[in-house]
């Protein structure tokens, strides 16, 4: 029976892309790993598929350009919930979630949350080596999204995550619209708001050391903007399987 996927979309990480399914492989064997790659010119795609040739364990959907982390996400939870995979992840491919805290959120759905979130923001989290400037807009960002939705979640915009597959069959995925790390933020809402036990899980958050950040100023603003517009229209195409 398949148990557990961890999904990692990439995009140029040849860098860290080995190294990332090795510390997740070797975690638990009930871990999966599936890579959704965009389309990467560095190679990265090509050196999943020679990863393959090792493991079952490991799994690539590969797309034609750049399309986007939320859309990345949809087409492996399809993938997920196709393979029948009883808790499906959601991780960073550059080591700024700890592969070894893939357990603890395991446990915490194991042990009743429908969604376990790896967050910086409950006691026993943090985040190491970040400016006073970006560690101060990340708070914010964090407040105004709680004050705009009323989510009892500290780190709404935390990209780690384990959720049972009960959540993702629960929501409609073809509502789900941003695109960006907004993305983040509307799948813990529509979680939220389907009556599902949402649990934050301490981590520290790391930067990354190898590779390019993709964020940029698109990204942000989005997650700024699309939260007010979602929550003035209320969710209601979140609602797919009634509970």
């Amino acid at each position: 029976m398949n148990e557990a996927l961890i999904i990692i979309p990439t995009y140029n990480e040849i860098e860290n892309i080995e190294a990332i399914i090795a510390a997740v492989l070797e975690q638990n064997d009930d871990f999966d790993v599936l890579i959704v790659d965009d389309g990467s010119p560095d190679g990265t795609g090509a050196k999943v598929k020679e990863l393959q040739a090792n493991s079952k364990r490991i799994h690539l959907i590969e797309r034609t350009g750049k399309l986007g982390l939320g859309t990345a996400y949809l087409a492996g939870f399809r993938y997920g919930i196709e393979n029948k995979f009883d808790f499906i992840f959601e991780m960073d491919a550059d080591f700024s979630h700890p592969p070894k805290d893939l357990n603890n959120l395991y446990a915490a759905c194991k042990d009743g949350a429908d969604v376990a979130v790896g967050s910086r923001y409950t006691k026993g989290g943090g985040v190491k080596d970040w400016s006073n400037y970006r560690l101060m807009l990340s708070r914010g960002a964090s407040l105004y999204v709680r004050m705009i939705t009323f989510m009892p979640v500290m780190d709404p915009t935390a990209g780690f995550k384990c959720y049972k597959r009960k959540v993702l069959e629960t929501i409609d995925l073809d509502k789900i619209k941003s695109i960006g790390y907004a993305f983040q933020i509307e799948m813990k809402y529509a979680a939220y708001r389907n009556g599902f036990k949402i649990v934050e899980v301490p981590i520290i958050f790391v930067d990354r050391e190898k590779g390019t950040s993709k964020m940029d100023t698109s990204i942000i603003k989005e997650a700024i903007t699309g939260v007010l517009n979602k929550r003035l229209k209320g969710f209601s195409g979140y609602y797919k399987n009634k509970r």
